[in-house]
């Protein structure tokens, strides 16, 4: 056999290598740009630092003869994947190559990103999933079914030990819609997103519903309906842009701290006009978005869930530099009280940060758990319980400021001294106590008030009795509970010294696998 030359091994490896890159081919490619979407490699391209990215099984192949496979041609197998640096820190990506195949899922597809997430959690770098796949390839048959499994267990094994983002860049439908939504965050491109176990044809034949791709599993379902969507990007830089962003509030692993960066903005900087902010009038709503801004550096929030159980407001900021996250009431909505979705929204969201050694900032305003017929036959109580178990579990620092109200259940579940906070404070307009002075009142001079000359009178006179003695932050305060009150314009201050001393916060606790949330 004649031996080749290094000028015919090189042309015949350039051939090889420029066929897998050219993806689907040019007409593909011009039909995915006409879809309103980059490539893959463009997606790859514009995501990491400028020369940085380095693929790794660009020329694996499947290796299913049936049904013509023999003859298909699927570059990379319809997913590219490598790792590089972003913001100048290492991170490993897999994207999906829509033009090849539809980006199918199949069963060197699924190993790759199997692989991937392997190879991210063994050198403790994030992982980020740009999803755009017509969904299982069937002419695989059970290969395909088992790739999943692999995929599945490859990320639940390294959920907490390094951060995961999925980008919904394109249709990610059946099971294949299960990746996405058990990794950390899921960002979806307005336009071109799509997550559903399954897609409109599949429902409409098995059950009969007749309902377009969008609405069934598009951005109003999912960021608005179900929370399984954290936030919604207007396009495919849009998305990268947000990806990069959110990178930089997370440490690569669970063994880092989150990166601090340097601020120009005065860690001790007082915000006069938070003293006049809020209404004094406890019913009277405002924007908590107000105070977030004013305290955190250079008015800088990074929200999640916008557009979800809008009563709590959860997100990254920053104090002295230091990315925290914040947990806050929104009075603006359903008077900031606590539902079912609420309490999930900040129970998961404490999780990760205590996962990934984030402090927390919480900021009460909220008038209790929400009562009624509609949240108890949901389960207020065992969801509502997850807040309790994500802030007891916590041991990274937590500091909770009660900006106006915090009564009954929400006091215990928003994160109080002794369901987790380090350190407590409260404002002087603070209302804390068990019920508010009215309910109070009406439940315990009940009969009194009844078989009063004047019912009102003495209802009036027994409220304010009740408000003066426990409806304040003093009480609290008198017994430990509350560290300290302080001046609005002095909460800034109070939080970055409150994180500096905080900063080498160890807990040691009983030795257990996890506990046994309410799930």
């Amino acid at each position: 056999m004649e031996e080749k030359g290094y000028q015919a091994i090189y042309s015949e490896y350039k051939e090889k290598r420029d066929k897998i890159l050219a993806m689907g081919g040019e007409q593909a490619v011009q039909k995915q740009h006409q879809s309103g979407k980059m490539t893959a490699r463009e997606r790859i391209d514009y995501f990491f630092d400028p020369g940085t990215f380095t693929e790794i099984g660009l020329f694996i192949k499947n290796r299913t003869t049936a049904f013509g496979m023999d003859k298909r041609e699927i570059p990379a197998e319809g997913v590219i994947v490598g790792f590089g640096k972003v913001n100048g820190r290492y991170v490993m990506a897999a994207a999906e190559d829509y033009t090849t195949m539809a980006g199918t899922f199949g069963e060197h597809h699924g190993k790759k990103f199997a692989q991937a997430i392997d190879m991210a959690k063994e050198k403790g770098i994030p992982f980020v999933g740009m999803n755009d796949s017509g969904g299982a390839r069937l002419q695989e048959g059970m290969d395909t079914l088992q790739c999943y499994a692999w995929l599945f267990r490859s990320q639940i094994l390294a959920s907490g030990i390094i951060p995961q983002i999925a980008l919904m860049m394109g249709p990610c439908l059946g099971g294949q819609a299960y990746h996405p939504i058990m990794q950390d965050f899921v960002f979806q491109n307005r336009k071109t997103g799509f997550m559903g176990i399954a897609g409109p044809a599949f429902v409409k034949t098995q059950t009969g519903e007749d309902i377009t791709l969008e609405k069934l599993c598009g951005v109003e379902a999912h960021a608005f309906k179900t929370g399984q969507t954290h936030l919604i990007a207007e396009d495919d830089r849009d998305i990268l842009d947000k990806a990069k962003e959110i990178l930089q509030f997370l440490p690569s692993n669970n063994e880092e701290i989150p990166p601090p960066v340097e601020t120009d903005d005065d860690p001790d900087r007082v915000v006069t006009e938070l003293d006049e902010l809020v209404p004094e009038r406890p019913s009277k709503p405002f924007d908590m978005h107000e105070v977030i801004s004013r305290i955190v550096d250079n008015g800088y929030f990074f929200e999640l869930f916008k557009d979800f159980a809008k009563n709590v407001i959860i997100g990254f900021a920053r104090f002295g530099g230091r990315p925290t996250g914040i947990v806050a009431s929104q009075p603006k909505w359903l008077a900031g009280a606590i539902d079912c979705d609420a309490a999930d929204k900040v129970a998961r969201f404490v999780r990760f940060c205590d996962l990934f050694n984030i402090p927390l900032v919480n900021l009460h305003d909220t008038p209790g758990y929400w009562i009624g017929s509609k949240e108890e036959w949901k389960g207020i109580l065992r969801h509502g319980a997850k807040m309790l178990y994500a802030y007891i579990d916590a041991t990274v620092p937590k500091i909770s400021v009660i900006i106006r109200k915090s009564y009954a259940g929400a006091y215990l579940g928003m994160c109080c001294k002794d369901t987790g906070a380090d350190l407590m404070y409260a404002w002087p307009n603070a209302r804390v106590t068990i019920v508010g002075a009215e309910t109070a009142a009406s439940v315990i001079f009940a009969r009194e008030i009844r078989n009063a000359k004047n019912p009102d009178e003495v209802k009036a006179m027994r409220i304010e009795e009740y408000r003066k003695m426990y409806e304040s932050p003093y009480p609290g305060a008198e017994r430990g509970y509350i560290d300290d009150v302080i001046m609005p314009r002095d909460t800034r201050k109070i939080i970055n010294r409150s994180l500096d001393l905080l900063e080498l916060k160890s807990e040691a606790r009983p030795w257990r696998k996890y506990s046994n949330i309410n799930l």
